[in-house]
């Protein structure tokens, strides 16, 4: 059984002396620490659906989660999670705003979406376009064709 860290201070006071040089150290960071921080996330395509799994325990998904899909394909995911402040607390949670942008597949409609919240984990899906626009060959020309081809439109022009 563990025992709670106020618990453990009283039975072990030596530990606070070793805690005392470090004790503050994430305050003096606190303009770092404040910045957005990134998401983890994992993607795979699966029958036909392009899905986005992201690491988010303790988050309320109502009030916490925001979910974007930019006209450039880019799908946002932003959360926060907030801190109770607790007397005596000590907490190595991750605490602040968390965001992760992914460029997304091209053609996705942002109206076929579909995001679901379970056990900490944030499952976003979106359907893949069915049509795939086909790749178009083009011809390369040796420099002697290509500056050739250019005196005869720039002749043409000058005629007309």
């Amino acid at each position: 059984m563990a025992l709670p860290a106020q618990q453990t201070r009283r039975l072990f006071p030596m530990s606070e002396l070793l805690d005392f040089p470090f004790s503050d150290w994430q305050s003096l960071l606190s303009p770092l620490t404040e910045q957005v921080q990134a998401i983890r996330v994992e993607d795979y395509i699966d029958e036909g659906t392009y899905v986005v799994r992201a690491e988010l325990p303790g988050i309320d998904p109502d009030r916490d989660v925001e979910i974007t899909v930019s006209d450039d394909d880019v799908l946002r995911i932003h959360a926060e999670r907030r801190q109770e402040q607790r007397e005596g607390q000590r907490s190595e949670f991750r605490y602040g705003a968390f965001t992760r942008s992914l460029v997304l597949p091209h053609g996705i409609s942002a109206q076929d979406v579909q995001a679901s919240y379970d056990q900490g984990v944030l499952t976003v899906r979106m359907p893949l376009p069915q049509d795939k626009p086909e790749a178009q060959r083009i011809t390369v020309k040796k420099a002697a064709e290509a500056i050739s081809g250019e005196s005869e439109k720039s002749s043409e022009s000058s005629e007309k």
